[in-house]
């Protein structure tokens, strides 16, 4: 495999010192405006690259840090089972699926004017992904408690649809992971015809 992981790890930096420092204008906006998702300019000015754009901007150093360190993580073993191709297929099938069905949730809101971001919900797909390759895998939950990978993801799922619900942590676009997990689970289904209860149940 080619470390295509560490390659997307790497634009996310790079698009995080463009849009951070760099001060690039474009028509009188700044580049976040461009490249993160914002269903208005996807409405009057057919944005539509910002589908896949938006999973590489990050609003904060500790926003990129985690994502980053999350899809180094996760991606390489992914990656390493999958092969190259098929890891960025899903990384991209995911991302842009889950920004559509963020753009529709805030559209049916009546809300436009928002700036969408960041690669969460991807790291949240290969969070999911790497528990079906890996199920017997231990990692640190909050990168303190030693638990079970197929555990943690069902822990994210219960944190995501609380925060959802109950409007916690207003600034998390908590629809977007959950969307990406449903993609994800799709995904295993259908391409790969594994039923990821059952992989679970089999090695837990």
């Amino acid at each position: 495999y080619s470390n295509a992981a560490m390659v997307l790890a790497l634009i996310n930096v790079l698009v995080y010192v463009l849009v951070h420092f760099a001060n690039i204008k474009i028509k009188g906006l700044d580049l976040v405006w461009w490249l993160s998702l914002v269903p208005a300019f996807v409405n009057k000015m057919f944005c539509f690259w910002q589908f896949l754009t938006y999973m590489f901007v990050h609003g904060s150093f500790l926003h990129l840090l985690l994502n980053t360190v999350a899809l180094i993580m996760f991606g390489k073993l992914v990656e390493q089972s999958l092969g190259t191709r098929e890891f960025l297929l899903f990384y991209f099938v995911c991302g842009i699926l889950g920004g559509v069905i963020s753009y529709l949730f805030y559209l049916l809101q009546g809300v436009t004017v928002t700036l969408i971001m960041g690669a969460s919900g991807c790291i949240y797909a290969l969070l999911f992904l790497a528990a079906v390759l890996y199920p017997r895998l231990t990692i640190l939950l909050f990168f303190v408690i030693p638990i079970p990978i197929p555990v943690a993801v069902f822990i994210f799922i219960a944190i995501e649809v609380l925060s959802q619900v109950f409007s916690f942590a207003n600034g998390v676009a908590h629809l977007i992971h959950l969307s990406c997990i449903a993609i994800a689970w799709l995904y295993v289904g259908i391409r790969f015809r594994v039923n990821p209860i059952r992989v679970w149940k089999e090695n837990l």
